[in-house]
């Protein structure tokens, strides 16, 4: 934030430095053709250059610094006494244009502040009259056309450019109180936020934190029992048990509880604001992890992984591996026992595919598709996007057959495939997903 704000800073001062620059300029160029044009040049070419000069040179002075405005405010009166003196003495008459000295007037306003600003008024005043004055132009034959023009030449510049400088401060005051009223309001939100993440957090502690570590023991504990109810009534028995359905089924419910327990403690940190221990979550490299469990379950899983190794972004990567886990988690509900999944991460994107026989077509017909609806969040979050189908596999055939292809429902049935072998078993619907996600988008 420091270095954005002082290289904004430092880009509003040089655009002012280049505006004061082509005002000086403007300036300087038409105070010469105004004092050009009066004929000084063709009756005294020499006094009118040593007047020129420094004219030129006190216009050139508005890109200095605003310090150095009263100084110049001075020099500019100075002149335009001199300058009015030398054309009246030359029978000349009085330039009509005198741009340097209003301006001298706008600056001292703006730039001065306290005394100085005061007092470089009565001179911007005693300057003007002392010019008209000096021509003896009309303006001077009556007192009050001389204090109006000297007003409208020395005061009216002075109170533009004072009225300029402090409406600019009122706004950058307007603004600043805005800008800590913004800052107040996202810091109360953050608060209340924050109180808000520690409320759900105690929650959760508090309720499922308990009945999933109670699910978790009580699984051990009837594991145990179960094993040790067959150990006593087959003392000849090797394993004890452990081949039984019921007691690996036991295994995957504690595996399971255990796992939970371990994602929800990460989920309690986050919202706590804290990761202990320095914990991650998990990611794509967690899937083997993830499959491993999930096949103690009693999932026949094929996982095939592939692409580069590059990390991805943490939000991403978690998206990706909570993405895979709900797929996984719906093979396990409403499939057949058997699931393919294939990760495929390349350059700009990361693709998974997801394909399990459906164990009863009617529910997937009558499921409210949560975990639809939460893949497909998690992947528009990233610009992802999910596509899924109930496709028909055609029942195994003998080697030589020329239909090994997947059919959809509405399609020709494998039935009408040209096949050079004898068709054996029946035809399997299989559920299949495949979530894109673009890395980019992250």
């Amino acid at each position: 934030m420091g270095a954005a704000d002082g290289g904004e800073l430092a880009g509003v001062r040089r655009s002012l430095t280049r505006q004061s620059v082509l005002v000086a300029v403007a300036t300087a160029i038409v105070d010469t053709v105004s004092f050009s044009s009066s004929g000084i040049f063709s009756v005294a070419p020499g006094v009118g250059a040593a007047v020129a000069v420094p004219l030129i040179l006190a216009d050139l002075a508005f890109a200095a610094p605003p310090a150095t405005a009263g100084v110049v405010a001075v020099v500019q009166t100075v002149l335009r006494v001199v300058a009015t003196a030398v054309l009246h003495g030359h029978g000349l008459p009085l330039k009509d244009g005198d741009m340097g000295f209003l301006i001298a007037g706008y600056r001292a306003g703006a730039w001065l502040s306290g005394r100085a600003s005061l007092l470089i008024v009565p001179i911007l005043a005693l300057g003007s009259c002392g010019s008209m004055l000096i021509s003896r132009g009309p303006t001077a034959h009556g007192w009050l056309l001389l204090a109006t023009t000297a007003a409208s030449t020395s005061l009216v510049p002075w109170l533009i450019g004072r009225y300029t400088a402090a409406g600019g401060a009122y706004v950058t005051e307007l603004e600043q109180r805005e800008r800590l009223r913004r800052q107040e309001q996202r810091a109360a939100l953050d608060r209340a936020l924050a109180d808000e993440r520690e409320a759900i957090a105690r929650d959760l502690h508090d309720v499922i934190s308990h009945h999933v570590s109670a699910i978790g023991m009580h699984a051990g504990a009837a594991r145990m029992a179960l094993s040790a109810s067959r150990s006593a009534t087959d003392p000849n028995s090797s394993d004890s048990g452990g081949d039984s359905p019921a007691i690996r089924s036991l295994a995957a419910v504690e595996a399971s509880s255990r796992a939970a327990m371990v994602d929800l403690r990460r989920q309690l940190d986050l919202l706590h604001g804290r990761d202990e221990a320095g914990r991650r979550q998990p990611g794509l490299a967690d899937i083997e992890e993830l499959a491993a469990h999930v096949r103690e379950t009693g999932l026949d899983l094929d996982l095939l992984a592939s692409g580069t190794t590059t990390p991805l972004p943490e939000s991403l990567d978690v998206t990706v591996y909570r993405i895979v886990q709900e797929m996984l988690t719906n093979a396990l509900r409403h499939g057949a026992g058997r699931a393919r999944l294939e990760v495929d991460e390349r350059g700009d994107r990361v693709v998974i595919t997801e394909t399990n026989p459906v164990a009863d077509p009617r529910d997937t017909d009558s499921s409210p598709h949560r975990g639809l609806d939460g893949i497909r969040r998690r992947a528009e979050l990233f610009g992802g996007t999910v596509d899924y189908e109930i496709v028909c596999h055609p029942p195994a055939v003998e080697v030589g057959s020329a239909d090994a292809r997947n059919i959809r429902p509405g399609s020709a049935g494998p039935g009408s495939a040209r096949s050079h072998g004898v068709a054996s078993g029946t035809a399997e619907n299989h559920w299949r997903i495949t979530v894109s996600i673009p890395i980019a988008g992250t």
